[in-house]
This record gives C-alpha cells, structure tokens and sequence, in this order.
C-alpha cells in the first residue's frame, strides 16, 4: 500500500506537516495558540488535497475544532475519488490521525514544544478514540515485557530497570507536571528513580522512551487520547511498547467508548491494538523541541525540521528543509538523515 511508482508515499506526509507548521509559526509568540492550530488545520488540508491520485483519506482520530468550519475535523475525507464506491483501489485509501498542533500555550508565549503532527495507514490500521484522557507507560522495546499499567509504579521501574541491565537509581522517568500526577509522582521518588517533569509534549517524551538515546528510559500518565494514538503510530516505527487504558472522568465519557466499539472501559490497549501494520508518524517543529528545531526564518528561506517514521519502508529520517519565497518557490532538502 502507498506507493508512486514503486516509491513509498511517506515522504509526500512529510510536506503535509511542514505546511501545518510553517502555516502555525505565523502565530508564534502572538498570544493565541488556538488561531495557530486553525491555521495548521487549513494548510494541512490544502496539502492534502494536492496528494497524488490515487489518494483519500478520512479522519478517524483528532482533536476538536476551534471553529464549526474548521478542516481535518474527526469523519473529515480528504483526497481524490478512488474509484467507484471507493472499493476498486483499496491502495489509495488511508485513516488519519490529526493533531495540528501540540502545544497551544507553548507556541503563543513563543517557547519551546510546539508540533504539527500526523499519523496516517491502511483503512483499519489507526484505532478511532473519543476525546479524552488516557493512562500511558511507555518503555523502549527491550523493555516491553516488563510493563504492567495494572502493577505498583515502583514495581514497573524496578522490572525495566533489570530488563536494562540497570540500576532503578539510573532510569530517567518523565511525567507530564500536572495535579492529577502527584500520587504518581511521589511513587516514582520513593523508587529512587530520577524524575523529568514536564509542562507539555507527551507525544515527543513518549517517542524518546523508545529512542533509549535520548535521556528517557520510561514515560508515564496520563494524557490525551489522540497524543497516545500518535505515540503509539510511532512506536511501531521505532520498536517501543506502550501500554494504556482510557481515563474517563463523566459518564458522557464512559458512553463514547463503548460507541467507539469498546465495550469494557477498563480494557488494557497495546501498541498493536492503537497502530497496526502499515502506519506512519510525521511531526514538524513549529517551536524547538527535543528532537527538531522550530522554524527559522533566515535570509536564504524559512527553514523547517521534520520527523518521518514509516513502518512500511523502515525509514527513519529527520528532514531538514529550506522553503524558498516566491511562486511556488522549491523546497530544497537540506538532509534526511
């Protein structure tokens, strides 16, 4: 599935996230990350719709709109006619998971952690979620059978810790810094493990659990449910293992579960149950972050980072890219590494 000329079409997803990114950098620092997203949404949209035929895709997974005009929006199709009933070529067809920007608050006061994100695979392969929150524990691949969401905290540090080849005083553990976590928190200390506390990016803390050379040895709690559908798109890429289970906290919640298909609340999700086989993750800095620069406006063009992760080519590249002003102006790639 997704090719053009026997190539893969990952790359083309490359160019839908830089146009969300540069799209959202207009906003950077202005005040109001929400009129940044809306501005992702549209750009990521248009690019979409010059993808190559065959080509459509539908929303399965994303966050709310910030207008009732908004593009990209959940059972939102985008792309060309596939043929009739959209059955005859079944290698056009994709499901996308949208996140236009992480980080609302990071890219109006200008500071770091902002991202245009994607994910994207065959029809079936990106698990549709109700907007909500999700309990996560993420660990590199080497670790993965040492995860249980359901054991104690100090009993998951001390099982990844041995499945390293470590001490439990050695894990890095990140945890995003809110009030929900402060039981979580204090587990984690009391292991003897040292603790990252973070103001946003889930989804970027979650991929350098699995990276294991980016000072992250295991992330956990709870966060949004499309970030842990991306993380979870990534994780297949890259080999890490998650583990998570809705957080509902109405009984309006409860019900869009069980809508979305999922009748016991309570049910353990895994990396395959949240991504399948096929699926690919593309992030672009809007604002630095731990792995990307943000977007830089130089005297040579307004250059751009972007993560590509495909499960289907095996590619793992950081794309570095100058776009030049003008009509139409070329994208010049400076590596892909």
């Amino acid at each position: 599935m997704g090719t053009i000329e026997g190539r893969c079409i990952c790359g083309r997803f490359a160019l839908v996230t830089e146009a969300g990114g540069l799209a959202a950098a207009e906003w950077a620092g202005r005040g109001d990350g929400l009129l940044g997203d809306e501005a992702a949404r549209e750009a990521m949209a248009a690019e979409l719709a010059q993808m190559p035929a065959p080509f459509k895709a539908r929303v399965v997974t994303g966050h709310g709109a910030t207008e009732p005009s908004s593009a990209l929006c959940v059972g939102d199709e985008v792309g060309h006619e596939v043929g009739p009933g959209s059955e005859e070529d079944p290698q056009g067809i994709w499901d996308l998971a949208v996140d236009p920007l992480e980080g609302h608050a990071a890219l109006g006061h200008g500071l770091d952690g902002a991202l245009c994100m994607l994910a994207a695979g065959p029809p079936g392969s990106i698990m549709a979620v109700p907007e909500m929150y999700m309990q996560k524990l993420i660990v590199a691949g080497e670790a993965a059978a040492a995860i249980d969401i359901d054991a104690p905290m100090g009993d998951n540090i001390n099982a990844v810790a041995a499945a390293l080849g470590r001490r439990p005083a050695d894990l890095n553990v990140v945890v995003l810094d809110r009030p929900r976590h402060e039981d979580l928190i204090a587990q984690i200390r009391r292991s003897g493990a040292r603790l990252r506390l973070i103001a946003d990016g889930d989804v970027s803390a979650g991929i350098a659990a699995a990276t294991r050379d980016a000072g992250v040895d295991l992330y956990v709690g709870i966060g949004g449910s499309t970030e842990g559908i991306m993380t979870a798109a990534a994780l297949r890429c890259l080999g890490g293992e998650m583990q998570a289970r809705f957080w509902p906290v109405s009984r309006h919640q409860v019900e869009q579960v069980r809508i979305a298909g999922i009748e016991d609340i309570e049910t353990r999700l895994t990396t395959s149950d949240m991504a399948g086989d096929g699926v690919l993750f593309v992030a672009t800095a809007v604002t630095g972050g731990r792995f990307l620069r943000g977007i830089d406006v130089r005297s040579d063009g307004v250059r751009s980072e972007t993560l590509l992760l495909c499960s289907r080519c095996h590619a793992i590249r950081v794309v570095r890219t100058i776009h030049r002003a003008g009509n139409g102006g070329p994208r010049v790639s400076l590596d892909a590494r």
